[in-house]
């Protein structure tokens, strides 16, 4: 397939329609298996291949937008193939729509299938590559932001300890400021790694992210263990049902409580803010379905005085310079954790996106998301 059009789509040329006006006229969808550089271990599994779905959108104004659906089976259910399904079933609710009625596909999405995040990320980030691309903007200045550069920080997987900590000298050697560190299968190893880590990089800012696998006696008595090493937040501490237990341990810890996978949809942040439960919601556009939920939670969250990040899957650099422009345009977003594109063996698949110098992403001034990709 060719690559992104230039097409200016001005009103009366060659029967083009005007780009306010250009409706999307084909779907097409592809899943990219890639090979991991290595596998990465977290408390819910172990991850070994970047297992994704790229999503074309064609128009009459012969501009192409480009999405990602990047679902993980112990996060949001998915698999390429649910992913591949249900966007054919929603394909209906997209062909025929201007990309500028995100609401009114959004809408339709939700009532046509539940639930599937990933694949409605995939189409919602290629209608907003889409509308950056008529508007002549990149995407975070035509979501408000005014600067494209966004400092993230990096995780590091499960391992032995000593392992964890050179991993973490490394990353410092290579600029990195800030460090989230996977946490959660087992207690002693969990406060050998946090010391191993301070130890081999003292001036990280570190997060700590359990992905649900403590009791909310365990998160706070490991809260308390980990304050005396500077940690700055720990993420999704207890099962993503106990919200309750979420805000007793936030209540109890001396370290700001973050979600993650207790918050998938703007109702979720409604509730986890209301119920006093977080002090910062991780936003994956995998798990919300796209950058029109994200905005709502974010907005949610800043209403209550809630900060948030804006975190990934295992997604390539096409969905990762959506999450960037998000975070990028958003100024409640604090924390920027999109790292997974330097897991993947390859990365021929998208030929440009963003400039990377740890540990800052650097937009370009492309419109759209920016993207071009070799498919």
């Amino acid at each position: 397939m060719p690559g992104r059009s230039s097409v200016q789509g001005a009103p009366g040329v060659a029967g083009v329609p005007a780009l306010s006006d250009m409706r999307v006229t084909r779907v097409a969808a592809e899943r990219v298996a890639v090979p991991l550089a290595a596998p990465f271990e977290v408390a819910l599994g172990v991850i070994d291949t970047a297992d994704t779905v790229v999503v074309r959108l064609e128009t009459d104004a012969g501009l192409v937008g480009y999405g990602e659906g990047a679902g993980v089976t112990f996060v949001t259910g998915e698999t390429s193939e649910s992913v591949l399904g249900a966007i054919r079933l929603l394909e209906p609710v997209v062909v025929g729509q201007s990309p500028f009625a995100i609401d009114h596909v959004h809408r339709g999405m939700d009532q046509a299938l539940v639930g599937h995040g990933s694949a409605k990320a995939a189409l919602d980030l290629a209608l907003y590559d889409l509308m950056g691309q008529a508007a002549g903007l990149p995407l975070f200045r035509f979501l408000g932001g005014v600067a494209g550069r966004v400092e993230i920080d990096h995780t590091i997987g499960l391992a032995d300890p000593a392992a964890m900590a050179a991993r973490a000298a490394e990353l410092v050697a290579e600029g990195y400021r800030e460090l989230k560190v996977k946490a959660g299968a087992d207690d002693a190893q969990d406060r050998a790694a946090i010391a191993a880590i301070r130890a081999a990089a003292p001036a990280a800012r570190l997060k700590v992210d359990a992905n649900q696998g403590w009791t909310p006696r365990q998160a706070v008595l490991l809260a308390d263990e980990y304050a005396k090493h500077g940690v700055a937040a720990i993420e999704q501490p207890v099962p993503h049902w106990d919200r309750a237990g979420l805000a007793w341990v936030r209540s109890h810890s001396p370290i700001p409580v973050m979600a993650d996978e207790s918050c998938f949809t703007p109702h979720d942040a409604a509730d986890l803010v209301s119920l006093g439960a977080v002090d910062a919601i991780n936003i994956k556009l995998m798990k919300c379905g796209g950058i029109y939920p994200a905005l709502q939670i974010d907005a949610i969250a800043e209403a209550a005085g809630v900060t948030t990040m804006v975190g990934c899957m295992l997604e390539s650099r096409l969905a990762i310079a959506a999450g960037a422009h998000l975070a990028a345009a958003r100024p409640n977003v604090k924390d920027a954790d999109l790292d997974s594109f330097r897991d993947f063996d390859d990365t021929s698949l998208v030929r440009s996106a963003f400039a990377f110098t740890p540990p800052v992403i650097a937009l370009t001034e492309a419109p759209g998301l920016g993207v071009d990709l070799a498919w």
